[in-house]
């Protein structure tokens, strides 16, 4: 990446070169002021005020004065060409910034705009003020020393340049240093901002120490950062000591043995005052401006010109790891079994024909005549008003509910038919885990013990490393009742993930976890070779990330890509604008539906409407029971 960054800074600097050759010749006013500061004093002392003559030592300091109105005209100067440099790199991060958050639903768009970007801009602005300032004065003062006479410089000369390659050698270590504080500091906040909201469920679920214990970490790891950070930033001052004061103490130690030379008083106080007024506040500068701004402007750049491939590379390859693969009951024609036999990338992995559903036989319909085909593959997002029926339509496809007309098939099969277990997985909202190990628990689908190498890429595909780490590896004993609701989500989704079933059915199985957790897992599940994703979204970001997007809205249903439904659909565009402007709704059906082990597919608390979904007399009775209708049991057989 830091490569990648430096090959963009050098074609944006060779695209604007006739800015550059502008700031070099407004700097070349600024050199001359650095030669005068040291050149005019001296020569004001040895042919003007020791000599005898004041009214030449007055006209040298005379030229002095006029040097400095010069260069401050040229630093008027130089900031327009500053300008004209910094402002067309904001604009290039904020359009980078802009289509990412878009096109790519990243989250962190806005706050990448209005911080991120305005960090990389100031940064670059002062970095280019404070090494154009550093090189132009450096140049002024040699020359300068040079002129007086050559055994100055030998005085000043290495150790300016040894306190230069010290600093330079520490920009490496400092910028590597600077990002690790950073991205503890990030994770230490994104962990605080989800413990202390839920501290009362923290404390009603007994989880202090464990909660007590992941802060810790996350402090101890920041600690770490902070110091070795710390211990790097005393090389920085040591360089600026090196560089800066020691030519000091070396030009007054030396200051008989140059006299005895032929060094005159006015060149040594030349000297110092080259070392004083121009080196050493330049050099104080470029230190702190480019040793700690330098190393945040890297940081901050590397996460703003990152592209959409980079961003799918990396969540492939270093998050999602191998699908499972194993046999299934399905059969190919040669007679070997296995997954690809069943879900050829050129099948449809779901089809809906003409389904129509209603929860009473008095009542509207909740899904009316729909057609729907997904390919095998795809990456489906469901979306729609509350109560309008997004989860009604995946306990359709999973055959928790029959549909009252039309057909519904899998793989090209019947959903109610043999195997239909097998082809389809769903996660629902509410995701429960049993007493056991956590192996157990994310084996259930399996019909064989997981091996645990398959089991931690799994985990690490869909982001439960963490609490996977927390409770003690796969054998540790999981108490259900000391989980969060986004930990038994996580536990289900790898559960799901591990799963032979090519079709996974998400109903909002991720909206107790935080965006960047939501997209590593359905990353995770889209990426599964052969496997076909169905979410119902809660967020709008999970709708960007999908190849389509079903939007039920009554007969107004809609059906495209993110882009082709903001065009096309005004209900779409509503929604998609209630989703930026507050917290998402979750969408729910008109009551529970009484599954024995208190875990309901499509139920929930805090239902927004009926919906229509219930007849107003006697509606227990015309609601459907959810049920595998091909074996009978109920939810606890799903993902």
């Amino acid at each position: 990446m830091t490569e990648r960054i430096h090959r963009l800074g050098l074609r944006f600097l060779r695209v604007r070169w006739r800015v550059l050759v502008r700031l070099g010749g407004w700097s070349v006013l600024e050199t001359a002021q650095t030669f005068l500061t040291g050149y005019a004093p001296a020569r004001a002392l040895d042919a003007g005020f020791l000599a005898g003559r004041p009214e030449v030592g007055l006209g040298w300091l005379a030229v002095a004065g006029l040097g400095v109105l010069v260069g401050a005209y040229g630093t008027a100067r130089v900031y327009a060409a500053v300008a004209a440099l910094v402002e067309p790199l904001r604009d290039r991060l904020v359009e980078r910034v802009v289509a990412r958050g878009v096109r790519e639903a990243d989250a962190g768009a806005l706050s990448g705009l209005t911080q991120q970007v305005e960090i990389a801009r100031d940064t670059f602005a002062g970095l280019v003020m404070v090494s154009r300032s550093f090189l132009f004065t450096t140049v002024g003062a040699l020359v300068g020393l040079f002129s007086l006479d050559p055994l100055l410089l030998l005085v000043v000369g290495p150790p300016l340049l040894a306190g230069v390659g010290l600093f330079a050698a520490t920009l490496g270590p400092l910028a590597r240093r600077q990002e690790t504080f950073l991205v503890a500091d990030e994770a230490l906040a994104e962990n605080l901002g989800a413990v202390c909201p839920g501290l009362r469920d923290v404390t009603a679920s007994g989880a202090e120490t464990r909660i007590a214990a992941g802060t810790d970490t996350r402090i101890d790891t920041e600690l770490r950062a902070a110091r070795s950070l710390a211990r790097w930033g005393v090389l920085r001052v040591a360089s600026l000591a090196l560089g800066g004061q020691l030519p000091i103490v070396l030009l007054l130690v030396a200051a008989p043995w140059l006299l005895d030379r032929g060094v005159t008083p006015g060149a040594l106080v030349g000297a110092l005052a080259y070392v004083t007024q121009s080196l050493l506040p330049a050099l104080n500068n470029l230190v702190h401006g480019l040793g700690s701004s330098g190393s945040r402007l890297v940081v901050v750049l590397r996460r703003l010109v990152r592209e959409k491939t980079a961003d799918t590379t990396a969540d492939t390859t270093d998050h999602d790891g191998p699908a499972p693969q194993a046999p299934t009951e399905d059969t190919d024609s040669t007679g070997s079994t296995g997954p690809s036999a069943s879900h050829a990338p050129h099948l449809t992995a779901l089809s809906l024909a003409s389904v129509t559903f209603a929860y009473g036989p008095h009542s509207a319909p909740v899904i009316d005549d729909l057609d729907l085909d997904v390919p095998a593959g795809a990456h489906l997002a469901v979306v729609g008003p509350s109560g309008i029926g997004k989860s009604t339509l995946t306990a359709l496809v999973a055959g928790l509910l029959r549909p009252g007309r039309g057909t519904v098939r899998v793989d090209g099969r019947p959903v109610t038919g043999p195997g239909a277990v097998g082809r389809r997985v769903l996660i629902p909202q509410e995701a429960y885990v049993v007493t056991g190990t956590l192996a157990e628990n994310l084996g259930l689908l399996r019909p064989d013990p997981v091996p645990e190498a398959e089991l931690l890429a799994a985990a690490e595909a869909v982001g439960l490393v963490p609490l996977l780490e927390a409770l003690g590896g796969p054998s540790a004993h999981v108490d259900p009742a000391a989980l969060s609701a986004g930990e038994r989500q996580l536990v289900a989704l790898t559960r799901a993930y591990l799963s032979y079933a090519p079709l996974a059915l998400l109903d909002e199985a991720t909206c107790h976890l935080d965006p960047a957790a939501e997209e590593r897992a359905e990353r995770a599940f889209a990426a599964r070779p052969g496997g076909t994703l169905v979410v119902v979204a809660h967020r709008i970001s999970s709708a960007r990330r999908a190849d389509r997007v079903l939007m039920m809205d009554g007969r107004r249903t809609a059906y495209g890509t993110h882009e082709e439904l903001v065009r096309g659909s005004t209900s779409y565009r509503a929604l998609v604008g209630g989703w930026a402007s507050g917290p998402s709704r979750r969408s729910e059906p008109a009551l529970a539906l009484g599954d024995p082990d208190r875990v309901d597919t499509v139920a929930g608390p805090g239902l927004a409407g009926d919906g229509g979904h219930v007849v107003a007399h006697r509606p227990v009775g015309q609601v459907q029971t959810p049920g595998d209708l091909g074996d009978g049991g109920t939810l606890r057989r799903q993902g």
